[in-house]
């Protein structure tokens, strides 16, 4: 399952569900994306042969990040660019999000551990702007 979270006629976030599958190789992400995301399915025996990645010079104005759920459940919180909560998703062990644009925010509902990539170097102090979280009696998880 594939579900886009959306705000505005804006990608806030894609999620891969664990249970997700397809024969081949399916990009979820358009070209303008900074952080590309696809799913591959290949049988064995299958091989994609070695290569080397070229140099390419890439503009990237914001930064977007993938979350592999490795254990636990996570209940992501989405916000709009300016800072109001629009609704949560609940994460499990396996699912992967991209999160492309406004604002979230996490709060662990497990013990859970995440595997984060994002474009770097990170900039503790300016890479993001931290604002007050939802109130747990305005949460809106579908």
């Amino acid at each position: 399952m594939i579900e886009y979270i959306n705000f505005n006629n804006k990608v806030l976030a894609i999620v891969i569900r664990t249970q997700f599958q397809k024969e081949g190789i399916e990009f979820f992400t358009p070209n303008e994306f900074s952080q590309q995301l696809a799913y591959m399915k290949r049988e064995k025996g299958y091989v994609i042969k070695p290569h080397v990645h070229n140099l390419i010079k890439r503009d990237v104005n914001v930064t977007q990040e993938v979350l592999l759920i490795k254990s636990g459940i996570v209940r992501v919180d989405f916000y709009n660019e300016n800072k109001v909560y629009l609704e949560s998703r609940e994460l499990y062990k396996g699912d992967v999000i991209l999160l492309a644009s406004g604002g979230h925010g996490f709060k662990m509902i497990e013990n859970s551990e995440i595997i984060e990539v994002k474009q770097g170097p990170y900039v503790q102090d300016l890479d993001k702007e931290r604002f007050e979280s939802v109130l747990e009696e305005d949460l809106n998880i579908l």
